[in-house]
């Protein structure tokens, strides 16, 4: 695993902007395949959980993946790079622009919706995934971090490659 790189903001900066570009850089974190620095954007005990539109709409506390804490997050990645079998692919998220709402005091509640595509070795591109983003976000001086990222999917139906982190 390399270092944990730091999300600081700048001084200048509102904190809509700052958050706006925390998502940004964990998408293009994600989408140039540095999985590795993925839980780095995290609390230490934050949460990370894929579910369903059809779910939160019931109700239904059921989830597709639940990762406590980023002791879970690295074994997560770990077993996709070690135990996963699969054909090259390259994923590109598209984030539409985040609703940011105060919680309390450093704490913030975010939204916004996404498109995943996945991009074949061949290039065939297809549509991955949809859904919205359900965040918590934490900021201070020293940067900003997930102390929650909820996956809200459009869908209930599933690629098996959903061992890849939205």
């Amino acid at each position: 695993m390399t270092a944990r790189p730091v999300f600081a903001t700048t001084m200048n900066t509102t904190p809509f902007d700052a958050i706006a570009d925390f998502l940004e850089r964990y998408c293009h974190t994600l989408d140039d395949g540095s999985v590795d620095d993925w839980s780095a954007y995290f609390e230490q005990d934050g949460v990370y959980r894929v579910t369903t539109r059809e779910n939160v709409e019931a109700n239904r506390p059921i989830g597709i993946v639940l990762c406590e804490g980023r002791g879970m997050m690295d074994d997560r990645i770990k077993a996709l790079k070690i135990a996963n079998i699969f054909e090259s692919h390259t994923f590109r998220h598209m984030v539409g622009r985040p609703i940011v709402e105060p919680e309390f005091e450093g704490r913030f509640t975010v939204r916004s919706s996404f498109s995943v595509f996945r991009i074949m070795y061949t290039g065939k591109t297809d549509l991955f995934a949809t859904g919205r983003y359900e965040d918590v976000v934490s900021v201070s001086e020293s940067g900003i971090l997930f102390a929650e990222r909820s996956v809200v999917l459009d869908s209930r139906l599933l690629d098996t490659l959903m061992v890849y982190p939205l």
